[in-house]
């Protein structure tokens, strides 16, 4: 658990959590802060509470503390632990007032800051200080996603221009593969405890695509009558497809002969050279049989964006050990651009988009690695372990603190609301 962090720097990283979070929210009033029952969504109201629970149960209460306190607005414990309240129940809840749920908010945020302050040399306060951010963090993202499957405008400009490109990349980078090491090494800062600890693998050579598979490739599926093929989807593939009456990727729509696709409260024409996106894992592989290919294994994945041979060695993010810019990786942004751009974040293997634009579906299925020790946010990765898959990169949601080359997105295998797409191997 030991985290030794500037203070300073963890005051920023929480005060920009919490930014980005308003920025995300600030606009939902009314019926909006509830919006339709969904399995795939919360109500924002709760969510906006649960964040801020979170954050005062690990860093002011129970993680922190040692010893559990009360919660500075009563009855917190029963309306926002995600633990205990179920899903179906947190549109019922007697919940707080938006601004209620926002000075909760500010409270427990200014709370957390002055303990920092006072105690500036306790790991343990800083580990769970840090938890908080990456947990704020990816409840940001979705809150992102929320507001897409919504049709609620988006909040956030779209990326900056890249710098221009000729073309995407073509073809496939083929690796040698061998003796691997999985995972996060100890000393390495803050990692969850499923991508602890490094262990060794062996890799089969391999090839696996420059780039992430396009909408326009894609689209060569739609067209090739592909969710109406049965031949290319699994049992359950076909399943979910036949259930969701599924006949092209979530938010495609067609007018004549041309294609849109719906981006949050706006509809476009179809991309032709951006990430395919909105598809889940049975559309992924499907896409794989027709296309003669398969989905990278997570393993492989990790050595594509890690694995250097010009030093003999792995590394945080994909282009090395420089913590991500704007030139590196489309992060934090309303959207995603096209595949070929920043190159400034290739692989040292010659892959682009490792991180960052859209999560890429692995093959693998979300287990634990050997020797796992859950660590105190219990919650976190024991109870989805085989049921749910494995997604590596980020998307263009991401926050720049929360991405590094091991860490293990999740996800069913039915979820297609989540900014993912994929990119493919040649066959073995």
């Amino acid at each position: 658990m030991t985290v030794l962090v500037e203070p300073a720097s963890l005051e920023r990283e929480l005060l920009a959590s919490r930014a980005r979070t308003l920025r995300l929210t600030a606009d939902l009033k009314g019926r909006r802060l509830l919006g339709p029952m969904l399995a795939i969504v919360n109500p924002p109201l709760w969510e906006i509470g649960h964040v801020a629970w979170f954050q005062e149960w690990w860093c002011l209460r129970d993680g922190a503390s040692r010893a559990p306190a009360d919660s500075m607005l009563a009855g917190a414990d029963r309306l926002y632990d995600s633990a205990k309240v179920a899903h179906d129940t947190r549109w019922s809840l007697p919940l707080p007032a938006i601004e209620a749920t926002r000075t909760y908010g500010e409270e427990v945020l200014e709370r957390v800051i002055a303990r920092l302050r006072r105690m500036p040399e306790d790991a343990g306060l800083q580990y769970f200080a840090q938890l908080a951010v990456f947990h704020e963090d990816m409840h940001a993202e979705a809150f992102h996603y929320t507001r897409q499957t919504l049709g609620y405008p988006d909040p956030l400009p779209a990326p900056a221009a890249p710098p221009a490109i000729a073309e995407a990349p073509r073809g496939d980078v083929e690796l040698p593969g061998g003796a691997f090491e999985l995972g996060a090494f100890p000393g390495s800062g803050f990692v969850f405890d499923n991508e602890k600890w490094a262990h060794p693998v062996q890799i089969a050579p391999f090839r696996i695509a420059r780039v992430a598979v396009s909408n326009g490739e894609f689209l060569e599926f739609v067209e090739a009558a592909g969710y109406r093929r049965r031949e290319w989807w699994s049992e359950a593939g076909w399943a979910w497809r036949a259930g969701a009456g599924a006949q092209a990727p979530r938010y495609w729509v067609r007018e004549g002969t041309a294609w849109l696709q719906r981006r949050f409260d706006k509809v476009a024409p179809l991309a032709a050279g951006h990430p395919v996106i909105h598809v889940n894992w049975h559309e992924a592989q499907a896409y794989c049989r027709f296309a003669g290919r398969r989905l990278p294994t997570e393993a492989e994945w990790e050595y594509a964006a890690a694995w250097s041979a010009r030093d003999g060695r792995k590394h945080r993010y994909p282009w090395g050990e420089t913590t991500p810019t704007a030139a590196h990786a489309n992060l934090e942004s309303g959207g995603p651009v096209a595949v070929g751009a920043y190159g400034d974040g290739d692989s040292a293997a010659g892959c682009r988009q490792l991180i960052g634009n859209v999560w890429e579906w692995t093959e693998s299925g979300f287990d634990p690695y050997p020797g796992f020790e859950i660590d105190p946010y219990q919650e976190y990765s024991q109870p989805w372990f085989g049921t749910h898959k494995v997604l590596r990169g980020a998307s263009f949601a991401t926050t720049r603190r929360l991405v590094r080359n091991t860490f293990r997105n999740f996800y069913t295998p039915d979820r297609n609301d989540i900014f993912a797409g994929f990119r493919t191997c040649a066959l073995r």
